[in-house]
Parts: C-alpha cells; sequence; structure tokens
C-alpha cells in the first residue's frame, strides 16, 4: 500500500482572527461588509487565505498575515503584492485589487479577485498534468523577456548561489551534525557540492519565473490553469520552473520527474547537464531544509519537503548514475 504524501497544509487563521481594525478596514475599501469568508486550507502561509463574499454580493480572495507567528511571511506578501501589480494584465495570474500594510508591526493585507477552480487532482491525471504543463509554457512565453527588471525581482542564478545550496552548505557543516542525512547523501556529499555550484550559471536566463509551482498553487478552471501565490519570483532560464515543480508532481502520484519535465518543450531542448545541475540544487534544497526546525507558524512545511527531497534525490541518483 502506498503511502499518501504530506498534505500540503499548513495551520490557516480564519477571517474573524483578524484584529477588528483590520477588518473594519477590508470592509471600508470594499464599501460592503463581509457576509462570509471561507479559509481555504492548501498552502501554508500561517495567516488568513480566505474567499469573501460581501453583503452586496461582490466575491474576493484574502491573504493577510500579521508580525506573529513568523515575522518573514509579511515580508513576503509585500513582495508578492509589488510582483503581482506589477504582471501584464494578460497573464492568469489573480489580479491584486487592494493592499493594506501597516509596517513591521502591523498586518500586511493583499485582496485579489477571486477564481472560481479547483486544485489538480491527487493523485495527478495525466490529462490535467498535461493542462498545467501547457499553461505554464503559455506563461513563460508571456514573460519572456521579463516584464519586471532584474532590479525589482532578483534574478535566479542569486537565489540558488546564495540561498538554495544545500548541499555545499551541508558540506560545511561538521560530521556530526549529518548523521540525520540519509546514506547515499553522505556518501556523495563533496560531489554533490560541486555539482551544485555548476547551477547558478546554468539557470541563467530572461523569464520571469514564478519559482514555485505547486498544485497548491494552481487553480484549474474549463478553460484556464491559473497561477497564485508569487513572493518567490525570479529572473531565470525558462525551464527552470519545470524542473523545479517535477519532485512534487511524482510525490503527488504523478509520473517520474524525467517524464514530467519531457513533458515540457523549453526542458527538451535544455542542456541536460544544465538540467542536471539545476535538479541537484532543488535536491539539496529539500535535503538541508528536511533537516531544519520548523520554521514558526509552519509546523507541516519540513515533512512536505523532506517528501520532495526523497523524490530530487532518486531523480539525481538516476540522472548522474552515482550509486
Amino acid at each position: 500500500m502506498t503511502t499518501p504524501p504530506p498534505p500540503a497544509e499548513g495551520v490557516r487563521l480564519d477571517w474573524l482572527a483578524m484584529p477588528a481594525h483590520v477588518r473594519r478596514a477590508v470592509e471600508q475599501w470594499a464599501g460592503s461588509v463581509v457576509s462570509s469568508a471561507i479559509s481555504q486550507r492548501s498552502g501554508f502561509s500561517p495567516g488568513v487565505a480566505a474567499r469573501l463574499r460581501l453583503a452586496d454580493g461582490r466575491r474576493f480572495f484574502i491573504k493577510a498575515v500579521g508580525p506573529l507567528p513568523n515575522a518573514e511571511a509579511a515580508s513576503l506578501h509585500r513582495r508578492e503584492g509589488r510582483i503581482v501589480a506589477a504582471l501584464p494584465d494578460n497573464v492568469t495570474v489573480p489580479r491584486l485589487q487592494w493592499a493594506f500594510d501597516e509596517g513591521d508591526e502591523g498586518w500586511v493585507v493583499l485582496v485579489f479577485d477571486e477564481v472560481m477552480g479547483d486544485h489538480p487532482a491527487q493523485p495527478w491525471r495525466l490529462n490535467e498534468l498535461d493542462r498545467v504543463l501547457h499553461g505554464l509554457v503559455r506563461l513563460t512565453e508571456m514573460l519572456t523577456p521579463s516584464p519586471l527588471p532584474t532590479s525589482a525581482v532578483g534574478a535566479a542564478a542569486d537565489v540558488v548561489a546564495r540561498q538554495l545550496c544545500g548541499w555545499q552548505r551541508l558540506r560545511q557543516q561538521p560530521a556530526d551534525d549529518l548523521i540525520r542525512l540519509d546514506a547515499w547523501s553522505r556518501r556523495h556529499l563533496d560531489a554533490l557540492a560541486d555539482l551544485e555550484a555548476h547551477a547558478p550559471a546554468a539557470v541563467i536566463g530572461e523569464t520571469l519565473l514564478h519559482f514555485d509551482v505547486r498544485a497548491d498553487n494552481l487553480l484549474l478552471t474549463r478553460d484556464k490553469v491559473w497561477f497564485f501565490d508569487w513572493p518567490h519570483a525570479r529572473i531565470g532560464a525558462s525551464w527552470l520552473d519545470a524542473v523545479a515543480f517535477a519532485p512534487s508532481v511524482t510525490m503527488q502520484g504523478g509520473p517520474p520527474p524525467d517524464d514530467v519535465i519531457g513533458r515540457f518543450p523549453a526542458a527538451q531542448t535544455a542542456d541536460p547537464q544544465a538540467i542536471t545541475a539545476a535538479v541537484a540544487t532543488v535536491a539539496g534544497y529539500f535535503t538541508r531544509q528536511a533537516l531544519q526546525p520548523p520554521p514558526p507558524g509552519l509546523p507541516t512545511l519540513r515533512a512536505f519537503q523532506a517528501a520532495q527531497g526523497v523524490v530530487a534525490r532518486e531523480w539525481l541518483a538516476a540522472r548522474t548514475g552515482w550509486t
């Protein structure tokens, strides 16, 4: 019997958990009171994520976080608000209608158009996977070259070099700290770190990437694929989103990662060595993150990362031939 993957769910707050003055600010902007707020459990941000219905019949989607329990969440919401507000109108991204920011000690609120759709089914169905990958192709076409400057969002290469370099960070730790690392990773740690070091140059490109594509960040409607949750967007190689997406698909009952990216044209034509270096980065990131304590307010995140790490390491082992 196959063990189901960890759910892509964190600990959300309900609408009524927001301070009353913040709820009033939303209603004052809308010019109508909120008659219902249905929390959305998918995703990990430790705040409010809810579908709002107003007394006048209008509907919106709200994301909101306060300074607790996770101080980083507010800055991510601010970044997402800036990015989404600057995206072209023709991309399938819910439009930002209003933002409210009380500063470092207060709440950040984002209000978007509501999209009435469904997350892809789990286990993944091939027809839905093909729809998502086709939607990702269309998205990368519209966002190449990036409509936002690198100064506004940053380069994927910089993030890969400085933040996602899990194998290189693990190599710097004392041997006693690596006891929880799996045997394959311990055996090949030096080679993995060296391979990962090639990734920053490999992922250079001119596409505005979502940089966090997963089933819980997608909605399928009758004729469109919608991409939301954009705080991690960066500029890089057009195939990188597909590569980073693939381990979650396999983890959630979809085909093997190489089959996933084989359905994405830009990955088919990319340098295989560049893709392998990017896979090393994905595997190293998830492997190291899974060994860290849970971030404040996100108690379920490490299990989700660990499960992707297992898939990514198996993928990397197959691509490198390292046993």
